[in-house]
């Protein structure tokens, strides 16, 4: 896959454009990149107009000119979009990027045909969380962004998993964050406010898709709104990274979500 950059206010902003079709958007999760999808953009983009994008401060994507935050993602996302000339999307957002999704699916519903929060949820952080943050930014400052990640990825696997080969894939693509991005991120994460009223009030079709074994966000955490426009899904056995764990599940979960 060749990747690609388009501009939002000074950053640039890397993407992989596959396939033709109805548009895809795919966002990766926090100390990710576009390259977490790569098990899952060649099937999707047989039928679909895929589109994965970094975003600010992770992969190939630039630093944010000013202080990033959730918001200020989806406008970057909104802004890559429009670059492109495409009208209308399907959001999928991966943890860190169903935050991003969230704040899209609020400021730029129009843009949306249907959107999903894969591993994801509308709830802010607890106290703890936000104490988790602040940690985990000092210790990025402290030794670095390669052991910070090496310390994250095992738990975003489910434990007792055999997923060696995945979690080294996961920890490469980490490696490769920005050290400032990853801080910015962080803070980012930390201030998002609560957006369940998104869920609550959205007329668009909505997919929540969870890991039975997810350490990071369990089920309960992703199904927080039960509606009839929203779907849940509980993929048995993932935990936080079903691109990886169970990939050709998770696109099949995207395709009936698509034709629906």
């Amino acid at each position: 896959m060749n990747a690609n950059k388009v501009s939002f206010n000074g950053t640039a902003i890397s993407y992989y454009g596959e396939g033709q079709g109805e548009p895809v958007v795919l966002i990766h999760g926090f100390c990710g990149s576009k390259d977490y999808w790569s098990k899952v953009i060649p099937a999707l983009a047989e039928e679909y107009h895929v589109i994965a994008v970094d975003l600010p401060g992770h992969g190939e994507s630039g630093l944010p000119m000013e202080d990033t935050s959730i918001e200020k993602m989806a406008e970057a996302l909104n802004d890559a979009i429009q670059e492109l000339g495409v009208e209308k999307v399907s959001l999928f957002g991966h943890s860190l990027g169903g935050y991003v999704t969230l704040a899209f699916a609020e400021a730029f519903a129009d843009k949306l045909q249907k959107f999903a929060l894969v591993h994801s949820t509308a709830n802010p952080d607890s106290e703890e969380g936000k104490k988790g943050r602040e940690v985990a930014a000092g210790k990025i400052d402290k030794e670095g962004i390669k052991p910070f990640v090496d310390g994250l990825i095992p738990n975003l696997f489910a434990p007792g998993e055999d997923h060696q080969e995945e979690m080294q894939i996961a920890k490469e693509i980490g490696y490769g964050t920005n050290p400032e991005g990853a801080k910015a991120a962080l803070k980012a994460m930390k201030q998002r406010p609560d957006r369940n009223q998104v869920l609550k009030n959205t007329e668009l079709p909505v997919l929540l898709i969870a890991g039975e074994k997810d350490q990071i966000i369990p089920p309960e955490k992703s199904f927080t709104v039960d509606r009839t426009n929203i779907q849940q899904v509980t993929i048995k056995g993932a935990g936080h990274m079903s691109m990886y764990e169970a990939p050709g599940e998770l696109v099949e979960i995207i395709r009936g979500f698509m034709k629906k």
